[in-house]
């Protein structure tokens, strides 16, 4: 990945020999402004071309082959395809060199991988998939027991930045009461300030994972990054995961 920018991100989590992960910024791209420059989104409104160029050095940077998908904000698990953006908020790839690949602007980005290190799965996680249990429906693509599987959380809004209405907090907690922990009152009546990342970590500890790393990166404060809150048209930035060719030789 030598040929990557500089100040693309690397997962800092206890992974398996053979599991890479990566997560692209705004930088190194071709599109024109307010998708400058690495937006990875083709369904944003920026120049497909400039979307296909920008895909073309992520898969030459990373030597991978990204499986993207249409992402609705469900709760669908599917295979990693690279042959086809299939509609799904996750996938899932036991195949070398197949990168589940997720695109977010501060929505939360989700990477799995199990501990022997032979599969992998990448969630899409706004709030409305979040509370539906993308998470969970990502843990269980996997046959290994929950204990058994890691998660990384990548760059999301704030927990400062992220106000909701209390229907939102209502759909968390009327199945998962403990999460009432992640909303504090807001400064607007009637709102609140909720913290993605407790939010994910409260439901993954529910269904049995804890070994997630992660979190803490605010999309909306860190300009290395796009947001839908701080600008509505912009770009999408790409969070993969994917078992390394090297691990099957």
């Amino acid at each position: 990945m030598s040929e990557c920018p500089a100040d693309w991100l690397i997962p800092d989590w206890p992974a398996p020999v053979g599991i890479k992960a990566c997560v692209t910024t705004r930088a190194g791209g071709v599109s024109a402004a307010p998708f400058d420059s690495f937006n990875l989104g083709d369904h944003v409104d920026d120049d497909p071309e400039a979307v296909s160029q920008n895909r073309s050095k992520l898969t030459s940077c990373l030597r991978v082959q990204p499986a993207w998908l249409k992402q609705v904000h469900g709760i669908d698990v599917v295979q990693a395809s690279p042959a086809q953006a299939l509609q799904a908020d996750a996938s899932w790839s036991k195949t070398p060199g197949v990168a589940c690949t997720i695109m977010t602007a501060d929505c939360l980005p989700a990477l799995f991988c199990n501990r022997q290190g032979t599969q992998v799965a990448a969630a899409h996680a706004g709030w409305r998939g979040l509370a539906a249990g993308v998470l969970e429906a990502a843990v269980n693509s996997f046959a290994d027991q929950p204990s058994e599987i890691l998660v990384w959380l990548g760059p999301a809004i704030g927990p400062q930045a992220f106000e909701v209405g209390p229907e939102v907090r209502e759909a968390f907690i009327a199945t998962h009461p403990e999460t009432a922990e992640a909303f504090i009152a807001g400064a607007n009546p009637g709102k609140f300030m909720a913290d993605i990342y407790r939010l994910a970590r409260l439901r993954l500890a529910a269904h049995g994972v804890t070994a997630v790393y992660g979190g803490g990166l605010s999309t909306y404060d860190d300009e290395r990054f796009f947001s839908y809150r701080r600008g509505a048209r912009t770009g999408r930035f790409a969070s993969l995961v994917w078992i390394d060719y090297l691990r099957s030789n």
